[in-house]
């Protein structure tokens, strides 16, 4: 970042507040953004061989763009990264390019290397359920255990992230029949609860013994603070292990795994969309490609002429 001139720090630095403000992006995507794009401005000033002001920027070719691919791709950077960096790069090229009147068709041609995607890796249901089971055989503290079932529950019960439902609060207890979610840029989405989320909320809230403040944290650490993710990364992990479960069994998976089984059962796509709160309904159609995968797969064991 040493090496950008002031102004293209400013319009950084300006680029990253809008995205923060109008588009709600979270501070862990703002340090992505201001990564990939710092790298790329710093790659132009060296092959310019001075700091670039954002006149300069606006006179960028596809065989620059071309030039900064190569180097990435040289230094190691992986074919999906590289793609996740032009797209910060085009998002900070169109706000420049309607902020300062330029026509920024040379970076926006620029395509991105292909990478195969990577589906969601679920679980069966028969694994999910013996998760859960297993869960709460890892410690030896009741409330602990039931703290622990009690979170990963509402992970494959109502499909949320372990970030959304480590940031339930003691004002969210008891939990009703639906809950409101914040999720990712500050997405809102109502998410029906399931009454074995609600139950084992109960059970967990029955035992644990810290008083659960109004605005505080709803899941308690041993000590009674915020309940550390990894914590429950080390339960699951544990629980795999006994289970002889692939690394992918990870409290992700069981977000994945409830949306894959509920469109095995006939969910609508649009509906999970929702229930997720997926802000594209690309990123939803994974899974019916994870379902069609399994399918195949089945077929192709089974059938006659396979």
């Amino acid at each position: 970042m040493s090496l950008l001139s002031p102004a293209c720090r400013d319009a950084l630095q300006h680029w990253l507040a809008s995205q923060s403000a109008l588009n709600g992006a979270a501070e862990n995507t703002l340090t992505a953004y201001r990564g990939d794009v710092g790298e790329f401005l710093s790659f132009m000033t060296l092959h310019f061989g001075s700091p670039q002001g954002l006149g300069a920027l606006q006179d960028i070719t596809i065989s620059d763009m071309r030039a900064w691919m190569a180097e990435s791709r040289n230094s190691g950077t992986g074919a999906r990264s590289l793609a996740r960096k032009l797209s910060a790069v085009k998002s900070f090229y169109r706000w420049l390019a309607e902020r300062e009147g330029f026509e920024p068709s040379a970076v926006l041609m620029a395509r991105a290397p292909k990478f195969q995607k990577k589906l969601p890796r679920p679980l069966a249901a028969e694994a999910a359920k013996a998760v859960l089971d297993t869960v709460e055989l890892q410690s030896q503290s009741d409330w602990v255990a039931a703290r622990d079932v009690a979170v990963v529950t509402l992970l494959y019960g109502c499909g949320l992230r372990i970030s959304e439902a480590l940031r339930l609060q003691g004002k969210d207890a008891p939990i009703a029949a639906v809950l409101r979610i914040t999720g990712k840029g500050g997405k809102e989405r109502i998410v029906p609860v399931i009454n074995a989320a609600r139950g084992a909320v109960d059970r967990y809230l029955s035992l644990c013994p810290h008083s659960l403040d109004h605005n505080g944290p709803l899941f308690r650490g041993v000590r009674g603070g915020a309940l550390n993710p990894r914590l429950i990364q080390g339960v699951m992990a544990k629980a795999r292990a006994q289970l002889g479960l692939p690394a992918t069994a990870t409290p992700h998976a069981l977000r994945h795994s409830f949306a894959t089984h509920l469109l095995e059962a006939g969910g609508d796509l649009r509906a999970i969309q929702e229930l997720l709160g997926h802000a594209s309904l690309s990123t939803t159609q994974a899974y019916t490609a994870v379902n069609t995968a399994h399918l195949m797969e089945i077929y192709n064991r089974t059938h006659p002429k396979a």
